[in-house]
């Protein structure tokens, strides 16, 4: 009882109460505010509303505060019958199904974790859209003629950054530019980056080339300034907490790309999680931890079983049986379900790890979009179960994965020369 369904959008937010009156506001401040005040007038207690795109941050945090319990919707589930789709009839529609408790509540973070989040997801936009610019120096160089996209793994490294910095700056001498290099490649590489450098510059090329290398120093600074930030609420929420006793953050596992600069990120991590090292599980970094953190927070006891949390982040197919048909439902890719396939997709060439093995024998028969699936859901599932159950994972490695599959493979065998009747000999 005392429910109401809001339809948000981008001009007006409707709102359905329990007699079945509507009434709309605009989206402007002083207008949201007075959305509140109609809802108090009207004795409403709780609220749902479906996450349309950015337009429910504001109102949300309004109601909140106004004490209201607001819950944010999956809109997949408030799908109206087809035809009869209209913005009043959507939020009708919203407040009978909330009425009648048929809607799940989606996780909202909150404080500085949300915070933490709107930062690193800015990150993230500035990382996309410099490795956009890298694709625009490589294409420029290639324009050219100037090969260093073949020779070098990254052109944005070190020392193609070195040689791009001083072809801009007017330098043309093959060896000047090998110079510039990193020891190791002049000495491995060096007659390779001589026959790269022989380009054929052009005016329009160099301009191109300027352009992508400006664009992609300008995002650079932007992930610098979001680091700055994350360091600052890390700290704020690190404030009057220490590391457990016997707990030391020692050498951390190495990041290869994107490393932020945070420093002592490791430290700020086992702080918040009071000692619980998610780097022990295959695949999770510092960089990935943060992540995780910043998107699902430190408290994964909401979700009460492993099951559901690997089922809300999108890793477990929903059903959709229909007598003899049996299929899977898809969830959708919800961005924590997205960085557990990262750190799958880093496993799947890993030569000493059990997940990896794993991995690498279901992509034989299944393929790699399912291996990934699968790894990933396995690390989801070790994750909840560091964070909620405390149970260290230690990676036992490729050897003892090998040994449970050599078991199987001899109970399936000896139940097979049973139903056979053939005597199986010990060689």
């Amino acid at each position: 009882m005392h429910a109401a369904g809001l339809d948000i959008g981008s001009r007006y937010v409707y709102v359905g109460l329990e007699d079945g009156s509507v009434r709309s506001f605009e989206t402007f401040t002083s207008s949201l505010v007075s959305l509140k005040d109609y809802l108090l007038e009207n004795k409403v207690i709780t609220v749902a509303m479906e996450a349309t795109g950015v337009y429910w941050y504001v109102l949300y945090d309004i109601l909140v505060e106004a004490g209201l319990d607001v819950w944010l919707v999956d809109g997949r589930e408030t799908r109206q019958v087809p035809g009869r789709k209209t913005d009043v009839k959507d939020c009708q529609w919203i407040q009978q199904l909330h009425s009648h408790g048929l809607l799940r509540r989606c996780y909202v973070s909150a404080g500085q974790v949300k915070e933490l989040r709107s930062y690193q997801r800015l990150r993230e936009d500035h990382l996309r859209t410099m490795s956009m610019h890298i694709q625009h120096m490589q294409k420029a160089l290639i324009e050219m003629n100037i090969r260093l996209p073949e020779v070098l793994s990254q052109v944005h490294g070190k020392s193609g950054l070195a040689m791009i910095t001083a072809i801009l700056g007017g330098e043309r001498d093959r060896e000047a530019l090998v110079a510039l290099c990193d020891k190791s490649l002049r000495q491995n590489k060096k007659e390779e980056l001589l026959k790269a450098l022989e380009g054929h510059y052009t005016e329009y090329g160099l301009f191109a080339l300027h352009q992508a290398y400006q664009g992609f120093m300008f995002y650079k600074h932007q992930m610098q300034d979001c680091d700055y930030r994350m360091e600052a609420v890390l700290k704020e929420i690190n404030n009057d907490r220490n590391l457990p006793p016997g707990v030391e953050s020692g050498v951390r596992k190495a990041i290869r790309h994107n490393k932020p600069k945070i420093e002592e990120l490791g430290k700020h991590l086992l702080k918040i999680f009071e000692g619980r090292d998610a780097t022990r599980i295959p695949g999770i970094t510092d960089y990935n931890w943060l992540q995780l953190y910043s998107e699902l927070g430190a408290d994964l006891s909401k979700w009460p079983t492993e099951k559901q949390f690997a089922s809300w982040t999108g890793l477990a197919s929903g059903q959709d049986n229909s007598g003899k048909r049996k299929k899977s439902r898809s969830k959708g890719k919800p961005a924590v379900g997205q960085l557990f396939k990262e750190m799958a997709h880093g496993l799947l060439n890993s030569k000493y790890i059990g997940l990896g093995a794993f991995a690498k024998r279901l992509r034989g028969r299944k393929g790699p979009a399912i291996a990934i699936k699968a790894t990933a859901r396995k690390i989801a599932i070790q994750y909840w179960r560091l964070m909620v159950k405390g149970s260290d994972y230690v990676e036992k490695g490729v050897e003892a994965y090998e040994q449970i599959i050599k078991q199987q493979k001899n109970k399936q065998l000896q139940r097979l020369a049973l139903e056979l009747n053939v005597q199986l000999i010990h060689v």
